[in-house]
């Protein structure tokens, strides 16, 4: 458990926050006293969340869906009447889609996976941007992957989407510096999350765990990165440790991403 309170007072809107990177971010940022506003399509997941952080954590859970508009809007106008700013946002919501060859990925399954992984970073970004101005400051981060920076196959929806949301984060962090906000993303590797446990019963329905012990072994340190690890880099990008930090995409998967 951290002890910093670089989030005392501060507001934090995070998208995807029902599980995964989201949940561990929460609880990270919550542990340094923020204030959070949480954003999931399941509310489910939002509740997990809601349990885990620490007690007297002062949160808002909104149920939305990033790819639509409107849901953007309301998620954005609902953290401000709680809290009437937003200091930070992990933009962070996204899917993988299913794996298949290029040839093989619908053109539906195409949108479905760009509507929520790149659409739905840009609308957060069109929103709260305009929140951040008008304060005069702001941080962000976006969610990319490593599948963002290079080839890995299998996954043409994500790997576009991702695509994307790296050059998004660089053509935006460029034209914010001047307002005083810094937009920056992660690009994760092998994290053990619901998503990544998931790429491996698609890869071998049979038996996932020998798919997963078998994929790891081109990770440089041989192991699955943690959901808190992600997390840990997520609080430093949002705080004043990073105020120098900007359009950087960071990846963040012991080394994946050099070795490909």
């Amino acid at each position: 458990m951290s002890t910093s309170t670089r989030f005392t007072d501060r507001v934090v809107l995070i998208t995807g926050g029902g599980s995964g990177l989201g949940r561990a971010s929460a609880v990270r940022l919550a542990e340094e006293g923020a204030k959070l506003a949480l954003v999931d399509v399941s509310e489910q997941g939002l509740a997990a969340t809601v349990e885990a952080l620490p007690e007297g954590t002062d949160v808002l859970t909104v149920v939305a869906d990033v790819s639509k508009e409107a849901d953007v809007d309301a998620y954005v106008a609902q953290t401000l009447e709680r809290f009437g700013r937003i200091d930070g946002f992990f933009n962070n919501a996204g899917i993988e889609g299913r794996q298949n060859l290029t040839e093989d990925f619908t053109a539906e399954e195409f949108d479905k996976v760009v509507a929520i992984n790149l659409r739905g970073v840009f609308l957060g970004l069109e929103k709260v941007l305009k929140v951040m101005r008008e304060q005069g400051s702001g941080m962000v981060v976006n969610t990319a992957s490593v599948g963002g920076i290079t080839g890995i196959g299998n996954q043409s929806g994500y790997a576009a989407a991702k695509h994307g949301v790296v050059g998004l984060t660089r053509n935006s962090g460029i034209e914010y510096g001047q307002y005083g906000i810094r937009i920056n993303a992660i690009a994760p590797g092998a994290i053990w999350t619901p998503m990544v446990e998931n790429s491996m019963k698609q890869l071998d329905p049979e038996n996932p765990r020998r798919a997963a012990e078998e994929f790891i072994q081109i990770n440089p340190t041989k192991r699955y990165g943690e959901a808190a690890e992600i997390a840990s880099v997520v609080a430093f990008l949002l705080s004043d440790d990073a105020a120098y930090v900007n359009a950087v995409v960071l990846p963040i998967d012991g080394g994946q991403s050099i070795k490909y």
